[in-house]
């Protein structure tokens, strides 16, 4: 059995260079932190936010579902092994507080090509080619490797899935995973997301069988949306009805074809989501 998809926000930081708490910054409309929380559940059965001993009762974290680092003081990799001993059982989907380019495109990608049988699977760095730990499945088998991993003395979360069993993905978009650390990077992002053009509408059928068909109160709708792909309309969808399949237990179907999730949505085209069939 493929094990559980937990999400992980990494929100302990200590914001160093920012000189302010990352996870408060807003290019959304809202923190940072909560953002990226409301993000994560849509791919995940369960979110956490990691944090620091000390930020249990911040106000930006207390109402969000934590867990708390038990080794505080050696960065990510704290909150990454803290999960894994919490939940023992579940893969993690971690994501940094620290990503505003990231899009919920990018992270269905990364959840339809998870592979369980590895440690992790990760994104390949669009600069280095290296892994990207903080945007990354983490599966149960990474837990006694990684504490084995820490307990000789090491930190760095990147150099562990260097040298693990680890699969990697081309990124579908270059600067989804472009981080910000420092108040003029900031400055350069939120300008950058203000000015981003609004994605052209279109008007899409979307046809729904099995229980989609029972949540959604529907068997089929038309409507107008900017999703770019079927995994953002998906994620649209899931906001107006009360849809409990992830995105990766699902197939897609476009004008009476199979299709991948990443295709290029039309102006009039079918959608259709094919739950999984009961029985057999």
């Amino acid at each position: 059995m493929i094990p559980a998809l937990f999400g992980l926000v990494l929100a302990g930081g200590a914001s160093t260079r920012m000189r302010t708490d990352k996870a408060l910054l807003d290019y959304h409309g809202q923190p940072q932190v909560r953002w990226a929380f409301g993000l994560l559940t849509k791919f995940c059965t369960a979110t956490f936010v990691s944090v620091r001993p000390d930020q249990r009762d911040d106000p930006s974290r207390a109402g969000l579902a934590q867990i708390v680092d038990r080794q505080p003081g050696i960065g990510p990799i704290a909150g990454i092994s803290a999960a894994l001993l919490e939940h023992p059982q579940a893969a993690w989907l971690v994501l940094a507080c620290d990503l505003p380019f990231l899009t919920g495109s990018t992270l269905q990608h990364l959840v339809a090509q998870r592979d369980p049988r590895k440690v992790a699977t990760a994104y390949r760095s669009a600069h280095d080619g290296l892994p990207e730990p903080l945007c990354a499945i983490w599966e149960p088998a990474a837990r006694e490797p990684l504490l084995a991993y820490i307990a000789s003395g090491k930190q760095c979360p990147r150099k562990f899935l260097i040298n693990a069993d680890t699969a990697l993905l081309d990124l579908p978009e270059r600067a989804a995973l472009d981080n910000v650390n420092t108040r003029e990077e900031f400055e350069s992002a939120a300008a950058t997301l203000r000015h981003r053009p609004s994605p052209r509408s279109k008007t899409v059928r979307v046809q729904y069988y099995a229980i989609l068909r029972e949540q959604a109160g529907r068997s089929e709708e038309t409507l107008d949306t900017s999703a770019a792909t079927p995994a953002e309309l998906y994620e649209e969808l899931r906001r107006r009805h009360p849809f409990q399949l992830a995105a990766a237990q699902l197939k897609v179907a476009l004008n009476s074809e199979f299709a991948d999730w990443q295709t290029p949505l039309q102006h009039g085209d079918t959608v259709v989501f094919i739950p999984p069939v009961a029985g057999g």
